[in-house]
């Protein structure tokens, strides 16, 4: 499998992406390997083998590999397990936990995106969410964006306590990641879920949010609404 990704390698495509994921110096993922594989091409790799139960634990050390594009593979298609062992407690479990084990390597915004909600959301669905509390107060940026998207399956189960709880922890954040990424979650959370909630929200932290967090989040409102929240900021 990652035998094919990396005949689907392009120097060019490493370029481009290298710059967009920003693996520059001072870059937040600087010192990544890109070999430049879109991700469109990796979920066409991926279809022989979704189904095909590789063991985890050959999984969990392909997961170290220093290649961007076999991490992103990996977390695709442990997701897409997840997503199908919501119904089997064991399997569930055990991806969640070499999850947490691996969050090293997870550390760009897209390896979190692919995956967070569908392992740590899928996992927490019906259980306490005591560990998105311990992963937004890390010192690592991607295990608080791993804990901030990982509750928009939870949007998706109609489940947004969480993610308003979340987002107010991380108001004074430094990262822009962390702030798109939950204004991203609390446009999702006001858009599936309950519109109302999210104004209350806004209404109580609009004042602080940062611009990036408020742009994101009020992106679905009406324009009279969005002019009124900007200008309180």
């Amino acid at each position: 499998m990652l035998a094919e990704v990396d005949d689907a390698a392009d120097p060019a495509v490493a370029e481009v992406l290298a710059r967009y994921f920003q693996l520059q110096p001072g870059g937040y993922g600087y010192g990544d390997q890109m070999i430049g594989v879109k991700l469109s091409t990796i979920r066409g790799i991926l279809k022989p083998y979704l189904r095909a139960d590789l063991p985890l634990a050959e999984l969990e050390q392909a997961l170290a590999s220093p290649v961007h594009e076999h991490r992103l593979t990996i977390l695709c298609l442990l997701a897409d397990r997840a997503s199908r062992s919501l119904k089997h407690p064991a399997e569930l479990t055990a991806i969640h936990e070499l999850y947490l084990r691996s969050t090293a390597y997870i550390n760009n915004w897209d390896l979190v995106d692919c995956s967070a909600p569908q392992i740590v959301g899928g996992y927490l669905l019906d259980k306490l969410r005591d560990e998105l509390y311990t992963l937004i107060r890390s010192r690592s940026l991607w295990e608080r964006r791993i804990a901030m998207v990982g509750t928009q399956f939870l949007i998706g189960q109609g489940q947004t306590a969480d993610t308003y709880k979340l987002a107010a922890e991380v108001l004074d954040d430094p990262e822009d990641l962390i702030h798109k990424a939950s204004g991203w979650m609390l446009r999702e959370a006001g858009k599936r879920v309950s519109e109302d909630e999210l104004r209350a929200f806004l209404d109580q932290y609009t004042t602080r949010m940062p611009r990036t967090m408020l742009r994101y989040a009020i992106e679905r409102l009406d324009e009279t609404s969005r002019r009124h929240y900007l200008g309180l900021r």
